[in-house]
């Protein structure tokens, strides 16, 4: 991309912008307690429904469908007003498929085990959170995928529908101008003589802020790190030790109009991110580093429109973004690209008939051009959530 015409992206979005919504009103989830449920044992049921399409005839990734569903069904009980507990199970379903290998579901092919179940993938769900005025503890199935709010170049919202949930530790703090989300999530345990890697991935989203929630007008600083690390003193591989890093800094601003009903919100955001392979030889190279801005709007508190770019001047590789903003193909391995230019529109409408029934439908398409090769890929998909609860029994409380 040509100097000016970056310059003329950076511009646009100086003006305005704004991420589409359909995934934070599908995945999002309350951080914190409800202190009026104290003393209930509740059932949850989670579930998203979901039929995605992915026509990727490309260099840099294989084009493939998901149809299926994850359930989550869980008992909850919440003895004090700032503890709460939740056990039950995982399980996720592809249509058509009657065995699943038994380990995460995210680029972890050199690590995984050889188990596999049959008819799911079923995993054990535990969660253990502790409430304080601002900060909030999360031991188990942590409160992980979209709701870390990563930006889209480091976190491909598919993983929504097919990484395993995300199990480990996380520390939540809410002020007026912070909020931090830092968590470790425990990919792969291994035992002594194992025949794979251990890992696990540390991750942070500290995002500094300034305007009240009442203003029209908010701006923000988001500053996002994640690292992946794999091996250990337990490992028999020959793999060795590798560690990998991705970081982002950039800035936003939303602007929220007082009163209309055709534009709800708008959105200007901008970003510089960097790549980084600390040891081991799973990347190509070393470093890298990319630029992202993208422009939209939210219409009638249903339609979500995104226009973006991600440009990388040289070399750059992602952990959990999608494979067209990065110069490492996951089609072929080894082949490597210099320098990418992606362009990408995202278009996605949400209903929701309450709370707990949420229908969403997206479409997007991006446009790469890398090494002198143009590639046009695009993909759709619809999604159903449904999350209701249910009281079994509400003890009595002390003193009353």
């Amino acid at each position: 991309m040509r100097p000016a015409r970056w310059l003329f992206v950076l511009f646009l979005v100086s003006v305005v912008n704004v991420r589409a919504q359909l995934w934070d009103q599908l995945e999002c989830e309350s951080l914190r307690l409800d202190t009026a449920a104290i003393q209930q044992l509740g059932v949850k049921l989670d579930a998203l429904a979901f039929f995605r399409d992915n026509e990727y005839d490309s260099p840099l990734a294989k084009g493939y469908s998901l149809p299926g569903f994850w359930l989550q069904p869980r008992l909850s009980y919440q003895p004090l007003g700032r503890v709460a507990l939740e056990l039950g199970l995982h399980a996720l379903v592809y249509n058509g498929a009657n065995k699943y290998p038994n380990y995460a579901y995210h680029d972890i092919a050199a690590w995984k085990g050889n188990q596999y179940q049959r008819g799911a993938h079923v995993l054990p769900f535990f969660r253990v959170q502790a409430d304080f005025k601002y900060l909030s503890l999360v031991l188990g199935k942590i409160h992980g995928a979209q709701n870390h709010r990563l930006i889209l170049p480091l976190f491909n919202p598919e993983q929504n529908l097919s990484a395993d949930p995300e199990t480990g530790f996380q520390i939540l703090l809410n002020r007026r101008h912070i909020h931090l989300d830092t968590w470790i999530n425990w990919q792969s345990y291994i035992f002594e003589m194992d025949s794979h890697q251990e890992a696990f991935t540390v991750g942070t989203n500290a995002t500094l802020r300034w305007g009240g929630e009442t203003s029209p007008l908010r701006w923000s600083l988001p500053l996002q790190v994640l690292i992946q690390h794999r091996g250990g003193e337990q490992d028999t591989t020959a793999m060795g030790v590798q560690t990998l890093c991705n970081t982002s800094a950039g800035l936003r601003a939303d602007y929220v109009p007082r009163a209309s009903s055709f534009l709800t919100a708008l959105k200007a955001e901008m970003n510089l991110m960097g790549s980084y392979q600390q040891s081991g030889t799973l990347w190509p190279y070393d470093t890298g580093m990319a630029m992202h801005a993208s422009v939209g709007a939210t219409l009638w508190k249903r339609w979500g429109v995104e226009l973006g770019h991600v440009e990388i001047p040289r070399r750059y590789a992602n952990l959990y973004g999608s494979p067209f903003f990065s110069t490492l193909s996951i089609k072929t391995p080894g082949l490597t690209f210099r320098g990418m230019h992606t362009t990408y529109a995202l278009v996605d409408y949400t209903y929701v008939f309450s709370p707990d029934y949420r229908l969403g439908a997206h479409l997007g398409a991006m446009y790469a051009q890398s090494s002198g090769n143009r590639h046009f890929v695009f993909d759709f998909g619809v999604y159903f959530r449904v999350s209701p609860s249910f009281v079994i029994k509400q003890f009595r409380k002390k003193g009353s």
